[in-house]
């Protein structure tokens, strides 16, 4: 067992739901399973939910009252940390590099049903070939003259943080895997900021696991983004008093290949997978994270690499008020 010692909120029940996808299964002639991440937390759940839980203990143990975060206008994580932040009676910013939309849909309604404050910059929605780090330093320069002081919290909760609520769900998802007899096997998880597969990918090394994590870029929003992964990962094990270094070629992290054109552009794949998943097992996926993550998975199998055999767990992130943002896509 893995000790986190660190202050932890609670927004969730665990563990989250782990299962086997019968119908699916027999349809690709594999055996997958879901670990339903997606269920989990306020206001509609998700991934992040794990991660705020130690974010949002750090801001309140440090005295904050305002919390500033940035996403794309579909976030998963600023729609979380806007129904987190107010059940904690912390007032909430969130930046969006785009244009204010003329309608708010989806994600983008449900911030403000929550009373996040909301400002659209519209200097261009990606990373725009910078990384990640460098991204989050210039937001939070933005964030200090247009907002004051406050805690900051990067893209995603991509900080050591939020990596330990997935070093948690990596110890959660070994004892269930184990209990229905996994002890190998691939963990697929989309990756947007890279915080739930360095998590993964600590918390597994730590605890001897053989499940082996893999994330599939959902967005090409980052450069260098292998090397932020690593680092985020080699923080963790040493915040957590296990001194360890994962190196850039040591992240399992497929990159562009099931992307697109770019981040929230749905692909063909990525809505087909959404059906499928629909019509053979009554879940949803979204077309910006899970849908382009279980379009890759389902493609790597097809060509044969993801091992020879051995059993699949999706981890489903969450993203279902994305779809009612791309009806035209969908439909």
């Amino acid at each position: 067992m893995l000790s986190i010692p660190f202050p932890r909120l609670t927004l969730a029940t665990y563990p989250s739901p782990f299962h086997r996808l019968p119908r699916l299964s027999d349809h690709i002639g594999r055996d997958v399973w879901i670990k339903r991440d997606d269920v989990i937390g306020p206001a509609m759940g998700g991934n992040k939910t794990r991660k705020l839980e130690f974010i949002l203990a750090d801001a309140l143990e440090k005295g904050a009252r305002k919390v500033v975060t940035f996403g794309g206008l579909q976030s998963n994580h600023a729609r979380l940390t806007a129904a987190a932040a107010t059940r904690f009676g912390l007032e909430l910013h969130l930046f969006f590099f785009e244009r204010r939309p003329d309608r708010l849909q989806g994600n983008l309604l449900l911030n403000r049903l929550l009373g996040a404050r909301m400002h659209f910059v519209p200097l261009g929605g990606g990373g725009g070939g910078m990384t990640l780090e460098t991204t989050s330093r210039l937001v939070r320069l933005l964030a200090l003259m247009l907002v004051g002081p406050h805690y900051f919290i990067p893209v995603g909760g991509h900080m050591w943080q939020g990596a330990l609520g997935y070093v948690a769900a990596a110890q959660e998802l070994v004892e269930q895997a184990k209990a229905v007899g996994i002890e190998e096997g691939w963990v697929i998880v989309a990756a947007g900021s890279g915080g739930t597969l360095a998590g993964l990918m600590a918390g597994f090394h730590l605890l001897g696991a053989r499940l082996r994590p893999v994330g599939i870029d959902v967005g090409k929003l980052w450069k260098a983004f292998p090397r932020t992964i690593a680092r985020l990962a080699n923080d963790v094990c040493r915040h957590l008093g296990c001194p360890h270094t994962f190196r850039p070629e040591d992240v399992p992290l497929i990159e562009g290949t099931y992307a697109g054109e770019g981040y929230a552009v749905p692909t063909e794949q990525g809505n087909a997978a959404i059906r499928l998943l629909a019509q053979t097992e009554g879940i949803l996926l979204d077309p910006v994270y899970t849908g382009k993550a279980f379009a890759g998975m389902l493609d790597m199998v097809e060509r044969g690499q993801l091992g020879q055999g051995e059993p699949l767990i999706f981890l489903h992130t969450g993203g279902v008020p994305g779809l009612f943002a791309y009806t035209d896509a969908l439909s």
